[in-house]
């Protein structure tokens, strides 16, 4: 009995992995690279610090999505473990995963900052949000997290397996393998994000609900509100796909619990499922932007069609027209 309900949740695991891990990470990059172009195209985003921010985050999104879930999916749905046919991908996965997400979740916070600080009430607040501040806090936290991260290009090795006698690439430090369940994807990945974005949303929030009272130019009023709402539903949005994650790596780390094989197994299933939510999330923010923002939506079509699609016919056409050299 135990064995049959071992490898049913083996097979629902493929098969999320199969279907959900692609169908996520197919469209996760495909609404990242929009949303780059969408800010890098329009000149009220390339003047905002806050959409700088959503810039970056949108462009290590895509690096996450490229270097965790598709090796999941290679790994857990198709049986090719590309970490322990190469060392420099067992050592380099991690470390540019870990990169990828700390840098993300740095930019979620420095965005709702931004927002609450841009639609402050004293002018001196108001004066931290700019181009070239947020490059700065850009590249300042990178480097933290680059060098924050080297530990996973030392203790991750290949080790041959004592049962299987496979090459697999693991966490050669016992002290390294707590700080990365309890450090760094506990308290840095998930507590630290979700404790400033709350407070500093709820306080942006604020901030935007007296807007109307104050004179400020109706662009900036209006771009301020726009920001201010996509940032504080991806705000939403993370806590409900990072907290499953959360709680099933606090009871995967209870000694007792993984001794049982069944409890083992779902216990393995409930981390999949929810690291698949926490995939999600990181796939999520433009399909977030284009339903919750009516601007966005008019932004995207105006540079996908106006900017875009309607060079193309004007490049063909002087093509056309200019005379052979």
């Amino acid at each position: 009995m135990s064995s049959s309900i071992i490898s049913l949740l083996a097979l629902a695991g493929k098969q999320i992995t199969i279907y959900l891990g692609i169908f996520t990470l197919v469209a996760g990059v495909i609404g990242g690279l929009l949303n780059i172009v969408v800010f890098l195209s329009l000149r009220t985003f390339r003047e905002s610090s806050a959409a700088f921010y959503l810039t970056i985050m949108s462009v290590v999104n895509v690096g996450q999505l490229l270097t965790g879930l598709l090796s999941r999916i290679m790994t857990s749905g198709f049986d090719t473990d590309w970490t322990s046919t190469s060392l420099l991908y067992c050592k380099f996965r991690l470390y540019c995963l870990y990169l990828c997400t700390s840098t993300s979740m740095t930019c979620v916070c420095l965005a709702i900052i931004d927002q609450y600080l841009a639609t402050a009430s004293r002018a001196q607040w108001r004066q931290w949000c700019n181009m070239k501040v947020a490059r700065r806090l850009v590249l300042l936290f990178v480097l933290i997290w680059i060098i924050h991260n080297i530990p996973y290009l030392i203790f991750y090795d290949h080790v041959i397996s004592t049962t299987t006698g496979k090459v697999t690439c693991i966490n050669t430090n016992t002290i390294f393998i707590q700080y990365n369940i309890y450090g760094t994807t506990l308290i840095i990945g998930k507590v630290i994000p979700i404790s400033i974005t709350f407070v500093f949303g709820v306080l942006a929030y604020h901030n935007v609900q007296q807007l109307g009272y104050r004179t400020v130019p109706l662009v900036r009023r209006e771009l301020d509100k726009q920001l201010t709402v996509i940032i504080l539903v991806l705000i939403v949005f993370a806590f409900f796909t990072n907290i499953p994650y959360t709680i099933v790596l606090i009871l995967s780390a209870v000694p007792g619990l993984t001794q049982d094989p069944v409890v083992s197994a779902q216990l393995q299933f409930a981390n999949l499922v929810t690291a698949y939510l926490t995939y999600i999330y990181f796939a999520s923010p433009f399909y977030i932007y284009v339903c919750v923002s009516n601007r966005f939506r008019r932004q995207l079509i105006y540079v996908s069609f106006e900017i875009y699609l309607n060079r193309w016919p004007r490049r063909m056409v002087i093509n056309q027209v200019m005379p052979e050299s």
